[in-house]
């Protein structure tokens, strides 16, 4: 009765106080199956199809019953479910979201650990102190005006300048959609300049700040990266500036004068990245984003649990992770705020989160606008029981700091961090690679060829389906908890370690097809 040949039934719940478990079967469970003893829900016969992912009733659900998962209610029964129904969205009422007040602050006092020491990688150390995992010549454009001109100048110096410095892992434009038509000095204007100002700046790129302006910009060059705002790789006097290639100066006479003004100018950065060696750091100078996307109901049952439990060695290792999105944490606020190292901290989670509720309410939507139909298709079935699933990637560490949208990490800001950004992976990346990631995991149920040229991007797989058939994207493949070939401490140990080969050099499928997305600017201010 199962549409998985020679495989049984199979259910999983969260936890022992939850009514609905969901289906792992691939291809899902057909109506009549009756769950075996072993599995939750052991004798129920099924009365649906149930999806593979979605949820299953295991008792009765009277009209209006709390249902259960994580022992969280993620809904309400709109009516009488009985026990082997499938349990999907059209029958759900979402909860409101908790309000900002009255929350636990810092109630939860972290259990002490054994420090992680002797665990290093293979990293490019940096003037200021921070360590980069690829060495990249980064191109800063103050506007979206001049992308198509630093396209062409990136493709020449890939083509005929790259192979003469082979110490140089790439060449990336900072494209982006901003820098003009904008209301420049409006609130919330500050969020895109320093993102972009911070991304310039990035472990990755080895301290070399290179800019193409349009020259008529909003977004002028001092404004972007004023001087004493980053370091001078050279011994250029700090108040000249970044270097900047004007493509409106007098001097450019005809698109090729422009092209060949960019490739120039990019010899001297690259030679002096081509010096650069690789050395032994310790692990505590890693800075790893832990973001999810296309998501499904075994987001927070495999991968993003094992990335958790990855993220508690990374801070035994002294390291900074950062978790984010602002959505898809807002149902677990109480976790945050309860798990904060200070009274400090948990303020600081209300401030973001009751600023980003604001920003929603401006625009007239709530936080369920965020739930994609792949979400659901997977499982998901609506932000609540969305949130759940993604917090786990956190782990159980004291969260330490928390950075607003584009802020940069100090380098005495360790540990486990709440970096504020909305959930949107795009906008998500671009954040997390402002506020000094040098590393980045993903993880996806339903799957998307996600990736940063700025930085490597880790894959991980939730189901042992979509790695088989992605097998040349996914890097790692969570779906083995499913399956009962692995436990979450095997996935996390795996993915340690994984991290610092990373880390030393190893590519990522993302980086072995060159796959990328662009850079999305946060700008909540209005353009013009």
């Amino acid at each position: 009765m199962t549409d998985t040949p020679g495989r049984p039934p199979l259910t999983i719940r969260m936890h022992a106080a939850d009514n609905v478990a969901i289906v792992a079967n691939d291809g899902g469970l057909s109506p009549g199956t009756v769950l075996p003893a072993g599995v939750p829900g052991a004798g129920v016969t099924l009365r649906d199809k149930v999806p593979q992912g979605h949820k299953v009733a295991l008792v009765d659900l009277a009209e209006g019953a709390a249902i259960l998962r994580y022992n969280v209610p993620i809904g309400y029964a709109l009516k009488p479910i009985p026990a082997g129904s499938w349990v999907h969205e059209r029958l759900i009422r979402m909860p409101a979201a908790r309000e900002l007040e009255g929350l636990p602050m810092a109630s939860v006092e972290a259990a002490p650990v054994e420090a992680l020491a002797g665990y290093t990688f293979e990293g490019y150390r940096n003037a200021d102190g921070s360590v980069g995992t690829r060495n990249i010549l980064a191109i800063t454009t103050t506007v979206q005006c001049v992308a198509g001109v630093v396209a062409v100048a990136v493709a020449r110096i890939k083509a005929e300048l790259l192979p003469l410095y082979p110490h140089v892992d790439d060449v990336v434009g900072l494209e982006h959609t901003y820098g003009c038509g904008v209301a420049i000095d409006a609130p919330g204007a500050e969020i895109p300049i320093r993102t972009l100002r911070n991304i310039s700046l990035n472990p990755n790129f080895g301290g070399e700040v290179m800019v193409v302006s349009l020259g008529c910009e909003k977004l002028q060059p001092d404004r972007l990266l004023p001087p004493g705002s980053f370091p001078i790789a050279d011994e250029r006097d700090a108040a000249l500036g970044p270097e900047t290639v004007c493509l409106q100066a007098d001097s450019h006479v005809g698109f090729m004068s422009m092209i060949e003004d960019i490739v120039a100018s990019a010899g001297p950065h690259l030679a002096r990245l081509d010096a650069r060696r690789r050395e032994t750091v310790p692990a505590s100078e890693l800075v790893v984003g832990v973001q999810c996307g296309g998501s499904d109901a075994f987001s927070g049952v495999t991968a993003n649990p094992a990335v958790g439990f990855c993220a508690d060695l990374l801070v035994r290792a002294g390291a900074t992770i950062m978790f984010s999105e602002n959505t898809e944490v807002r149902d677990a606020v109480d976790q945050l705020t309860s798990r904060a190292a200070t009274p400090a901290v948990a303020e600081a989670i209300v401030r973001e989160l009751g600023w980003y509720d604001r920003y929603l309410d401006r625009g007239r939507v709530d936080r369920a606008a965020n739930t994609t139909p792949g979400n659901k298709a997977g499982g998901l079935s609506n932000i609540a029981e969305k949130a759940m699933g993604s917090i786990v990637k956190s782990g159980s560490s004291a969260i330490s700091h928390v950075l607003s949208p584009g802020e940069k990490l100090r380098r005495d800001q360790r540990g486990l961090v709440y970096a504020a950004t909305p959930a949107s992976d795009f906008i998500c990346g671009t954040l997390q690679l402002a506020a000094g990631m040098n590393l980045h995991v993903f993880t996806t149920g339903r799957g998307t060829p996600y990736g940063l040229a700025q930085c490597p991007v880790v894959k991980v797989a939730t189901r042992s389906d979509l790695a088989r058939r992605w097998n040349d994207l996914m890097d790692v493949n969570a779906g083995r908890i499913a399956d009962g070939e692995a436990t979450i401490a095997d996935m996390g140990w795996e993915l340690f370690h994984l991290l610092l080969s990373v880390a030393s050099g190893k590519k990522t499928w993302a980086e072995h097809w060159k796959l990328h997305n662009a850079l999305v600017l946060f700008n909540p201010a209005p353009v013009t």
